[in-house]
């Protein structure tokens, strides 16, 4: 029975050692850089996100806005060679 309680032991040891360092170890070194380059996505984007408002308050700041030009109600028409259009029946 002794050696058969050694050979379970050792089974049991390899299968453990197998686990551990081709299974919970892998996982746990890429989940750790996946959430590292997560963190480092965001704050890039983050950064990107303060940049661009800063510009825009920049723009806003230095050139007032104008109010808009009234469009003109009626089109000026060129008299050049233009032939009005008329249907016939």
């Amino acid at each position: 029975m002794s050696l058969l309680k050694l050979i379970f032991y050792i089974l049991a040891g390899w299968f453990l050692y197998k686990l551990i360092f081709e299974f919970i170890i892998p996982v746990y070194r890429g989940t750790k850089q996946v959430r590292r380059q997560m963190r480092d996505m965001q704050d890039a984007m983050r950064q990107q996100y303060e940049q661009q408002n800063q510009y825009q308050q920049q723009q806003q700041q230095a050139a007032p806005q104008m109010p808009p030009k009234p469009q003109e109600a009626v089109r000026k028409r060129d008299e050049g060679d233009y032939i009005d259009f008329e249907e016939i029946k």
